[in-house]
């Protein structure tokens, strides 16, 4: 979902490139039509389809919410009908306060505790929530020339959820999954996006996460 963005698009096509099915959705069929014409232009023999959100998420083990953090609550509620137990969702999001007009190297206050936690309790029952991907940079993951080289945060409550989406995240070349503790951790780890966009800003560059002193 957010697919046609450009943290969206990002990973389709990385992950399209190491053989992953992919579905883009958008609230607009034929923006992710296009998006995913796109995509295959770019990573010639990848599977890519479009969808409007709600056909995009049927039969998906994953479902990745890319989506900015003022779409977040509309995208899930058009989605109550479509999502169905046992699906994951990779929850992406960040409250920045950008979407309210405020600055990106802030964040909002999220009554729930952060914006994963949110979507935890937008989802029908039976749906799991995990949070990944929120250092990563959109820009440097569309670019195929670049060589990835950094870590990905994941919170999860359940360990078999974060399981299926360390193995997905390793399926990037250049990116390591960090299992960072249960889904509340994502209170802190989002708070990593503003803190990258104010470094990258004063130094010009598009820096990452790395965790040092792990084994793997």
């Amino acid at each position: 979902m957010g697919g046609t963005g450009a943290l969206g698009f990002g990973l389709a096509v990385r992950l399209g490139r190491a053989g992953v099915p992919i579905v883009i959705g958008s609230r607009d069929a034929g923006r992710a039509q296009e998006a995913a014409a796109k995509a295959q232009s770019q990573v010639p023999g990848a599977t890519v389809s479009g969808a409007e959100n709600a056909d995009a998420v049927q039969g998906a083990e994953i479902v990745v919410l890319s989506v900015p953090f003022r779409s977040q609550s509309e995208t899930l509620t058009n989605l109550k009908q479509a999502l169905v137990p046992e699906q994951l969702v990779i929850d992406a999001t960040v409250p920045l306060a950008a979407a309210v007009s405020g600055k990106a190297t802030r964040t909002l206050g999220v009554w729930q505790g952060s914006a994963a936690q949110q979507a935890q309790e937008m989802v029908p029952e039976g749906v799991r929530v995990v949070s990944a991907f929120h250092s990563v940079s959109a820009a440097l993951l569309t670019d195929l020339e670049h060589r990835l080289d950094e870590d990905v945060l994941v919170c999860g409550d359940r360990k078999a959820d974060k399981a299926k989406v360390i193995e997905l995240v390793d399926q990037i070349e250049g990116l390591r999954a960090v299992d960072c503790g249960p889904l509340e951790m994502a209170r802190i780890v989002e708070q990593f996006t503003p803190l990258l966009i104010s470094i990258n800003v004063r130094n010009k560059t598009r820096a990452g996460i790395k965790i040092t002193g792990l084994e793997h």
